[in-house]
């Protein structure tokens, strides 16, 4: 007797039980564990592939028209206009839901041996997210994105070395222009999505073979509760996508994505800022030494990020925010801490010093680079020591210098985002 097909239902229900085990833990349906921030980027990842397809169709990557394609999208009658803000504001939202995402593991301790790959596929995603949305943000070829393209390139030319290189590749030149223009159009169109769809798959791949979401040590008895993953995960996780995309599509029916006159080589506007989130390093750039701010930090950071999972006792307890409500408290008073701290040297350091002359003196790689890097590993180090004792674990002292330079970082953001004003004075926004 011949087989029957396979029906629909069978055909769909098959697809998603191979992203997920046919059984899960109770325990990891509960929102407030994983706040479905990693099923919410990778909606966003298709929903960018998807709208980013349909504007090439009546987008053009020369430099004399790409302005007029970008206009004619929002010619009446034309769905282009809705669809470029899907795309932009999506592209915004990807960076934050990525971020978020990332802290959402490390704070429920989902670094562990099992699970430290995962970790390192997902800070070089987040990278990845990061130059994907610097690389379109060229294309508009509008005044926001020449400057801040033009500020971002001159800054990686202070990376020792290569810096020179890097940014005359980028740019196809000395300036930007029509090289530039094709040379991110590829990268962005071609490049990035492909290398974040593979890092994506096998992203999927190892969180299933770790299990699944991280647990609490009570869920993982043999006695705790196991649910069927189709539907009870599943029909959360259509809520969570459909309901981020009802959001994400009137909030770009209501609000166009920003459009400036077109690029014009000549005339700088003021201020000349980098995109928002690149926005942390322009502002460090102000008060460190070039190669200190563009090569130093960056490097540190993302080296300890990829590291972090290998720090002996680094991962908090599994599946508790923080590690418990003791941890919770020290991550509050951690994040006020770093992000107050951020605005205070910011002020202190705008007022005592003239910042042009600081930037431009080659005598201060020592007062505007060693100095402040030493100064602030000490500090690290020294409220590490002070952490440990007043009986924080190893791991609670390392989240709080975590949570610490992430406050501090959103704290610069916030600063050349709001406070920064016509040749980079600090103002107060109105």
């Amino acid at each position: 007797m011949a087989s029957e097909a396979p029906s629909n239902k069978s055909l769909f229900t098959g697809f998603f039980l191979h992203l997920h085990p046919r059984t899960i833990p109770g325990e990891t349906l509960r929102v407030q564990l994983s706040f479905g921030l990693g099923g919410m980027a990778a909606i966003l990842f298709a929903t960018m592939l998807l709208t980013g397809v349909l504007q090439v169709v009546s987008y053009s990557s020369h430099s004399n028209s790409a302005y007029q394609s970008i206009q004619q999208m929002y010619d009446e009658g034309s769905i282009g206009g809705f669809i470029r803000n899907i795309h932009f504001w999506g592209g915004n939202l990807l960076v934050v839901v990525t971020f978020l995402h990332l802290l959402r593991v490390y704070l429920t301790g989902a670094i562990d041996q099992t699970r430290r790959f995962n970790w390192i596929t997902g800070v070089f995603i987040f990278i990845l997210v990061l130059s994907a949305n610097f690389t379109g943000y060229l294309l508009p070829w509008d005044q926001l994105a020449y400057w801040a393209v033009t500020i971002f390139t001159n800054m990686i030319s202070y990376i020792p070395v290569v810096g020179d290189w890097l940014g005359e590749t980028l740019r196809g030149g000395t300036e930007v222009g029509s090289a530039t223009l094709a040379n991110f159009f590829a990268i962005h169109v071609a490049i990035l999505p492909s290398l974040l769809l593979v890092l994506l798959i096998l992203h999927f791949w190892l969180v299933r073979k770790a299990g699944g979401l991280v647990q609490a040590e009570t869920a993982r008895s043999s006695e705790a509760v196991r649910v069927a993953a189709v539907p009870n995960l599943i029909q959360r996780e259509a809520a969570v996508g459909l309901g981020l995309l009802a959001v994400l599509f009137i909030f770009a029916a209501f609000f166009d994505a920003p459009l400036a006159d077109q690029a014009n080589p000549g005339q700088s506007p003021n201020p000349a800022k980098a995109a928002w989130y690149f926005m942390g390093l322009q502002e460090l750039l102000l008060h460190l030494h070039p190669v200190t701010a563009i090569c130093i930090v960056p490097a540190m950071i993302i080296i300890g990020l990829v590291l972090l999972p290998f720090w002996q006792k680094a991962a908090l307890s599994p599946g508790r925010w923080c590690g418990g409500k003791r941890g919770m408290l020290l991550a509050l008073w951690s994040f006020i801490g770093g992000f107050l701290g951020a605005l205070l040297i910011v002020v202190i350091d705008d007022r005592l010093i003239r910042l042009s002359t600081a930037i431009t003196n080659k005598s201060t790689w020592l007062t505007r680079g060693i100095m402040p890097l030493a100064a602030t590993i000490f500090f690290l180090m020294l409220l590490f020591v002070l952490l440990r004792k007043r009986n924080h674990p190893g791991a609670e002292a390392l989240m709080s210098l975590v949570v610490v330079l992430t406050a501090f970082i959103l704290g610069l953001t916030a600063v050349g985002i709001w406070f920064r004003g016509p040749g980079m004075i600090l103002i107060l926004p109105l």
